[in-house]
C-alpha cells in the first residue's frame, strides 16, 4: 500500500478515501505546560503573538509526535474582536469571555465594517501562515474558530438563551451576522495556508437547546460555512461538547465533513444515527490523558478504536497540564491502527 504524506493521509481520511493507517492528529486545542516549557513560548503571551503561538503549536508536533499544526488554542479571540471584555488567562489557564457587546439589533449594526487584519483574529491568521511555510508541504494545518451560535452568545451573554425562546427576528439576525464573519474569518485562515477547518460551537448542542431549536437556529448556518470551505476543497470538523448523541443526525445534515465527538457519547450509538460523517473522537482528556498513566491511556485507546470510531482524538481540549508521554501513548494507539 502506498505510504501517504500526513497532510495528504489527513486530507483522504476526512474526504472518505483510503489511506494506509490512521492519520494522529487533535482537532481541538493541543498545548500543554510541558510544550511551553520544551520550546519557550508561554500563555497567555503565546495567544496575543503570532511568532509565539506558531512556536507553541509546533511544539504538538516536534515535541509531542501529532502529525499535524492547529491553531489557536482558545475560543475567546472572536469575541475579543468584537469588543468583549476577556479574562486573560494565566500559563496553565485559558482565557474566558467576561462582558458583552450586544443587547439590541442596533448593536448588531455598530460591529459591522470589521477588518480582519485587527486584533487576535489576525494574529492567528499570521500564526497560520507562519506555520504553512515551514510545514505547509507535510503536515496538514489545521484551523480553528469558534462556530456561530457560540459566538452570538459571547456578543449576546445569557440573555442569548431567552432570546431563542422570545425573539425570533434578533436571534436570526445576530446568527446570520456571525456566520457571514465565520465565514470570512474561514476564508482568510485558508487563504494564509489551513487545509482543514474545524468549527467549536459549545453552546451549540440540540441537548442544551431542543431538537426544533438547533434544527432553526444552528443547522442552516454551519450548512453555509460548510458550503464556503467545501467549495474551496477544505473539510470542516464540528465539536459541540457534551452529550451530542440525540443531534448527531441533524449535525450531519449541515454538510459536516466529521464530527468531533466527547468522551460522553457513545461511539457504536453515534456511527449508527450518521451516514455519510466520519465520528472521530473521544479519548476523555481529563480522567484519561490528564490524570491516568500511559498504559491506561494505551488501554482506553483501544476501547475506542475497537468500537469503530473513525479517528481516535482527544475528546474535547487539552487540559494543560497533561503529560506528553501520555498523548505519545495515544498517538502511538492511532499511529499502529490499520484502515
Amino acid at each position: 500500500m502506498v505510504e501517504y504524506t500526513p497532510k495528504e493521509r489527513l486530507v483522504r481520511a476526512l474526504t472518505g478515501k483510503p489511506v494506509d493507517r490512521m492519520p494522529a492528529v487533535s482537532f481541538t486545542q493541543t498545548a500543554t505546560v510541558e510544550q511551553m516549557e520544551a520550546c519557550d513560548a508561554f500563555w497567555p503571551e503565546a495567544n496575543y503573538d503570532a511568532v509565539m503561538m506558531a512556536k507553541l503549536a509546533e511544539a504538538a508536533h516536534t515535541v509531542v509526535g501529532f502529525e499535524a499544526v492547529r491553531v489557536p488554542f482558545d475560543i475567546t479571540a472572536e469575541a475579543e474582536f468584537f469588543g468583549c471584555q476577556i479574562k486573560e488567562g494565566t500559563k496553565i489557564q485559558q482565557p474566558s469571555v467576561r462582558g458583552h457587546v450586544v443587547k439590541t439589533a442596533e448593536d448588531i449594526d455598530k460591529l459591522k465594517g470589521y477588518s480582519l487584519d485587527h486584533g487576535r483574529v489576525g494574529v492567528i491568521c499570521d500564526a497560520v501562515r507562519i506555520l504553512t511555510d515551514k510545514y505547509g508541504s507535510e503536515l496538514p494545518m489545521i484551523g480553528s474558530m469558534l462556530g456561530p451560535f457560540s459566538l452570538a452568545q459571547h456578543l449576546n451573554g445569557d440573555d442569548w438563551f431567552m432570546a431563542i425562546f422570545t425573539d425570533e427576528a434578533f436571534v436570526l439576525a445576530l446568527m446570520d451576522f456571525t456566520t457571514d464573519f465565520n465565514i470570512a474569518y474561514a476564508k482568510k485562515i485558508v487563504e494564509n495556508g489551513a487545509d482543514t477547518m474545524v468549527i467549536i460551537d459549545p453552546t451549540a448542542s440540540a441537548q442544551l437547546i431542543g431538537v426544533e431549536y438547533y434544527e432553526k437556529f444552528v443547522v442552516p448556518f454551519h450548512r453555509k460555512i460548510c458550503d464556503s470551505m467545501h467549495e474551496l476543497g477544505v473539510p470542516v470538523v464540528l465539536h459541540i461538547c457534551g452529550d451530542t448523541t440525540q443531534g448527531l443526525t441533524l449535525m450531519e445534515s449541515s454538510g459536516i465533513d466529521a464530527i468531533s465527538i466527547d468522551q460522553n457519547v457513545d461511539i457504536a450509538t453515534a456511527l449508527s444515527k450518521v451516514k455519510k460523517s466520519l465520528i472521530v473522537g473521544n479519548l476523555d482528556p481529563v480522567n484519561v490523558l490528564w490524570n491516568k498513566t500511559p498504559e491506561i491511556v494505551r488501554e482506553e485507546s483501544r476501547k475506542v478504536l475497537d468500537a469503530g470510531v473513525d479517528l481516535l482524538v482527544p475528546g474535547c481540549g487539552l487540559v494543560s497540564k497533561t503529560p506528553t508521554e501520555n498523548l505519545q501513548a495515544m498517538i502511538e494507539m492511532a499511529k499502529n491502527h490499520a484502515y
